[in-house]
This record gives C-alpha cells, structure tokens and sequence, in this order.
C-alpha cells in the first residue's frame, strides 16, 4: 500500500495544482489577500471581554486592573480590526489594486467608528438582558443568562456585527454573524434591524432575514423564522425589501413563520407556534393553528372526551 501512494501522490498534487489555476472562484491561491476567520473570531472573543467587563477576559493579557486590562484589548482589536477590513475591502468595487491609501483611510475612520459605538452596543444589550431575565422564569440571576444563555450570545453578535454592517464594512459582519449560527442554531442576518428589549427563547433553528425590522420588547421562541416569501429571483432580489415587520411587544412562538417583505405584525400580536403568515396581522390580534384532532387509546373512556385547551399555544 506504501509504494502505491508514493508513486501516485506526485501525479495526484500536479492534478490539484493543476486545477487551481483555472480561474473559478474556489480558486484563491494569494492566501495573504484572503480574510483570516481565526483573526476574526478572536477579535470577536476580545469584542465580548470589552462588552462584558469581568465576564469574560483575554487569558493572553496579564490583568493588573479593570482599566489596564481594557486598554490592552481595545488596542488590539484595533489594529487587528483595521487590518482585516483592508483585506476585505478589496472585495467591493469601490477599492482597486492601487488605491492602497483610499482603502487605509476608509478601514481607520471605519475602525474608529466602529469602537466609538460600543457604548451604545451595550446600552442595547442591558435591555436585552433584562428582556432575557424577565422573560424566563427559569433564570436564577442575570449572570446566568450572560454566561449560558445561546439567545443573548446571538444578539450579543448580532449587535456588534450590524454597526460594522451599518458602516459599509463588506464580509466581516457575515462571518461574524454565522459563528454565532454555528455555535447556537440562531442565524440573524448583521443587515437586520432590531430594537431594545430583543429576548430569544431557547433559539435553536431561528432565522431573521437581512431586510427584517423588529421593533422593541420582542420576545422569539425556539424555530421562528422570519424570512422571505420567495428566493427565487436570486440576486434580481439584492436591496429589495423581502421579510417582514414585526412591531413593538409582539410574541411569536416556536415553529411559527412570517414571510414576505409587505407583511407587517402590528404591536401586541402573539403569534401561536407552527402558524404560516404571509399576509399582515392587525393591532392585538392573537393568531394560532386550529387544534388538531387527538385521538386516545385506552381502556379509561374519560380519556376519548377529553377537552383540548384552547390556550395550549401560550405555554413553552
């Protein structure tokens, strides 16, 4: 077995190499020019010791004080930040190959911002977690819910990733906003726009679209999705409004879907679990699935006649 890969690798690499050169865009052979994702992401687990002070740290850094301790992460998140959206400005027409300087300036003032708006990001964040400990009767404390909570995880991405996609920061705020996926089964979309209060429930299999407006004390449970009508259009659908408006104080639970860019849930509506909406749904209404049929099998009779409750879709 050892002289055969032997005398076939030598043929198998010329083949790969081969077809690397065929110009498809798989085939990226300047790996200096690429975005690197494990940068990335530790620029995002420093983004969380910034945004949560005491929670989390940087194992990296000697920590001397609180004061120190941050100094240290924001300066590194700088110039790593800065250098990673010089990469990926070069993906966008805006940016050619000699417009170096164009490119260095844009990447700075973006930076700049960026960590100007964190303050902010964290002022949305105490409201979601007070949604969060309001919201869940099983939560023991607020610490609880930053430490081991997937919901606020995805927000906590989702808000950092959405100022970056507000300042036109092309790439980055997707690959920020899919760890989040991978890591919790919550795929929000950095273009989205969501307001205070935001509370996921449990979250896995939610799905908000990128034209998606929520507005605030919104509370979501476990397999929401809140996405387009129809995809099939493709890039023809670029910019197009194409998922929903939830407004203020709506509750949607699991299973349910909202589809379609012309379909507004006014303020109040609870939405009962496994519902498929695509048409708009007035002020206060409470819309559910008719309860299906159960059928008992059993020698006790009582059991066959038994009352369904109507209400059964209010409970998690």
């Amino acid at each position: 077995m050892k002289n055969i890969i032997e005398n076939e690798v030598g043929a198998i690499l010329t083949d790969i190499l081969d077809d690397y050169k065929k110009g498809r865009a798989v085939d990226k052979m300047d790996i200096y020019n690429q975005p690197d994702k494990t940068e990335i992401m530790d620029i995002l687990d420093s983004l969380f010791s910034i945004v949560y002070p005491g929670f989390f740290r940087d194992k990296t850094h000697k920590i001397y004080n609180i004061e120190h301790s941050v100094s240290t992460m924001i300066e590194d998140v700088m110039f790593h930040l800065n250098k990673q959206i010089c990469v990926v400005l070069k993906y966008t027409k805006e940016f050619g190959d000699n417009e170096e300087e164009k490119l260095e300036q844009f990447a700075q003032k973006a930076t700049v911002s960026f960590m100007r708006r964190i303050p902010k990001v964290r002022e949305y964040l105490e409201t979601d977690l007070q949604a969060a400990y309001d919201g869940d009767p099983a939560a023991r404390s607020k610490d609880e819910i930053v430490f081991s909570y997937p919901g606020l995880y995805a927000i906590t991405v989702y808000r950092l990733a959405h100022e970056l996609f507000l300042l036109g920061v092309p790439l980055i705020p997707r690959m920020m906003t899919e760890q989040a996926h991978s890591k919790t089964g919550i795929d929000i979309h950095p273009g989205a726009t969501i307001g205070k209060y935001f509370f996921i429930d449990h979250g896995t299999g939610i799905v908000i679209g990128e034209t998606t407006i929520i507005g605030c004390h919104v509370k979501l449970y476990q397999g929401v999705t809140l996405g387009a009508l129809s995809t099939k259009g493709g890039q023809k659908l670029r910019d197009v409004r194409r998922h929903p408006t939830i407004g203020d104080n709506v509750t949607i639970y699991s299973g349910a879907s909202i589809l379609g860019g012309e379909t507004v849930i006014e303020e109040g509506v609870v939405v009962g679990g496994n519902s498929f909406i695509t048409q708009s749904i007035k002020k206060g209404t409470k819309v559910s699935v008719r309860n299906q049929e159960l059928i008992y099998h059993s020698d006790d009779e009582s059991l066959h006649h038994k009352e369904q409750d109507e209400s059964w879709f209010y409970i998690i």
